[in-house]
């Protein structure tokens, strides 16, 4: 997954690095791009490949989306494309695994900004850093979630999908500082510390979430149901997401 993430990575790149690129709508409006189609023809030949009895779900497939399955593979191999076509650097690849509900391995590769975050083994989160060399994994750092100042909250909100609803919901909270991020970055940044919430008051399918909610979960964080707070499971009918909200456990949740 790792090596698939990097390889689609520097598929996407080579095309962000044109001078023009083709941008076309997908039956629901929303953009798609010839890295989106180039990346998710690499990763599923590759996953297809290395897991022949295990379910995919992609993005970019939607026949696979009427499948069903305990245990699948869910890809969204660009995820951000509205950040990749403004050229604003926001986008990852995501790849992951759904276990009985739960994303339990996931791989977020940002490639314009050279972060590569993903699950091990043993189901906890690193970053790698150094090269990112296909054939050899660099120096890691282990990710844990903050401990937050629950006067002094980090909120980290979407960059193309904020509205006056996450505006009112985020003004519930003690604030010292937001941040925008575009993508599944915005759960790596939890992982990491560097935030402390995201809710998601808008719009989400679980192939844009999974593997970053695998990443937040091996750094001890969560993901909950923005209604009722329940855990957020996955292999939903549609693969639709409710709104949601992640975050580092020791944050004070406010109701809806």
């Amino acid at each position: 997954m790792r090596r698939l993430a990097l390889e689609a990575g520097d598929a996407i790149m080579q095309i962000y690095g044109q001078e023009d690129f083709d941008v076309k709508s997908k039956s629901d409006d929303s953009p798609v791009t010839a890295a989106d189609e180039a990346a998710d023809a690499l990763i599923s030949a590759g996953l297809r490949a290395a897991f022949p009895d295990v379910m995919l779900v992609t993005e970019e497939q939607a026949d696979s989306h009427t499948q069903q399955a305990d245990t699948f593979l869910i890809v969204d191999p660009l995820d951000g494309t509205k950040e990749f076509i403004h050229r604003r650097g926001d986008f990852t690849v995501n790849i992951a695994l759904v276990e009985n509900g739960a994303p339990t391995r996931g791989v977020v590769y940002a490639p314009a900004k050279g972060r590569m975050f993903y699950t091990q083994a043993d189901g906890a989160s690193v970053e790698e850093t150094g090269p990112l060399a296909k054939d050899a994994v660099g120096p890691l750092r282990p990710l844990r979630v903050s401990t937050p100042d629950n006067s002094a909250l980090m909120i980290v909100a979407s960059k193309s999908h904020r509205d006056a609803a996450t505006d009112a919901y985020i003004a519930k909270y003690a604030a010292k500082d937001m941040k925008s991020a575009g993508s599944s970055l915005k759960f790596c940044l939890i992982a990491t510390g560097e935030a402390d919430i995201y809710p998601r008051v808008g719009r989400t399918m679980e192939w844009d979430t999974a593997a970053g909610h695998a990443v937040l979960a091996g750094a001890g964080g969560r993901v909950v149901r923005f209604d009722d707070h329940a855990p957020l499971t996955y292999g939903k009918e549609g693969y639709a997401n409710p709104f949601f909200i992640a975050y580092s456990p020791d944050v004070e949740l406010k109701g809806p």
